[in-house]
């Protein structure tokens, strides 16, 4: 990916591009000097190596929000559990939060070790067709801080991508952090030649949240990530007894749907709050298998669908 500075001229083609400094484009930029004689930029092998070990992955699905707090991991948690209802179907999930992994807990496979083969790391196994890999699994308590750096996060995700032995996938799924940053360019730029299907992106409701989420869909757009649309999650309360629904964050100014026509994305739909999501993901079980009947569920069923 070539990168575009925030005092570039228009036309910018980037400081990683071959016509760095040698375009019309680049004429009067204080830097037109040094991305000429700056060397070109040499693709990183990692790229096409993930592109094999990815090869029998069918389907890739980005997990994204530029909002902490909105339920990404949730929302990731749950539609693996909904697409490995399918016992035809081979699901993996990967967890990209590096600091803040807890798609372990989640699923119910916190304590785990991963072990390594000839043919790379072993995934964890949720059920017999759901895998899960996650930083995680690789500390001595859930409790330890990850303190790193961009270079170090990078060299993971790498090592996740090209050395976990996934074997034939039907579906990964994978979670990020909220953000724009180091996880979600590394994913990007790893996955660049591996056919992602695109992009989830997860809102609420209110506007402070919306505010992150709009940077979320421009940093696709910079980085020619596919968005598949828009979920927006906790967008009521619905009464475990009455059935009734009532705004907790109300949409101020539109929502999610809104927001999703005015950035001309899809709107895949809304997911209710229910405490008992809650419940399940703190115990690591599936919502989905334990409150079969409630309107959550039924949302998710039909985004697996």
């Amino acid at each position: 990916m070539a990168d575009i500075p925030e005092n570039a001229p228009q036309h910018c083609p980037g400081t990683g591009s071959e016509d760095a400094g040698k375009v019309g484009a680049c004429q009067g930029c204080p830097n037109q000097s040094i991305c000429a004689s700056a060397k070109p930029t040499v693709p990183d092998p990692a790229v096409t190596e993930i592109k094999e070990r990815l090869s029998n992955v069918k389907h890739k699905i980005i997990v994204l929000s530029g909002k902490g707090g909105v339920g990404k991991s949730t929302f990731t948690a749950h539609l693996a559990h909904g697409l490995a209802s399918d016992s035809s179907k081979e699901i993996a999930v990967l967890d990209v939060d590096i600091c803040g992994p807890s798609i372990p807990r989640i699923l119910g496979v916190e304590g785990e070790q991963v072990h390594q083969s000839g043919s790379g790391w072993s995934p964890v196994y949720v059920d017999d067709n759901l895998a899960v890999m996650s930083v995680g699994f690789l500390l001595a308590s859930p409790d330890d801080a990850v303190i790193w750096r961009g270079p170090k996060k990078n060299g993971l995700i790498k090592q996740f991508l090209r050395d976990v032995n996934w074997g034939d996938i039907d579906y990964l799924v994978i979670d990020t952090p909220p953000g724009t940053s180091d996880e979600h360019l590394s994913i990007a730029n790893y996955l660049q030649e591996s056919s992602v299907d695109g992009a989830v992106i997860i809102t609420t409701p209110q506007e402070v949240a919306l505010l992150d989420v709009r940077k979320e869909i421009t940093f696709c757009r910079k980085v020619n990530l596919p968005i598949i649309g828009v979920v927006e999650n906790m967008s009521g309360f619905v009464c475990p007894h009455c059935k009734k629904e009532s705004q907790v964050f109300p949409p101020t100014t539109g929502g999610g749907e809104k927001m999703a026509q005015d950035m001309n994305v899809n709107f895949l739909g809304n997911l209710p709050l229910d405490p008992r999501i809650g419940k399940c993901c703190d115990e690591g079980k599936s919502y989905l298998t334990e409150v079969p009947d409630s309107p959550a569920t039924q949302s998710y069923t039909d985004y697996t669908k």
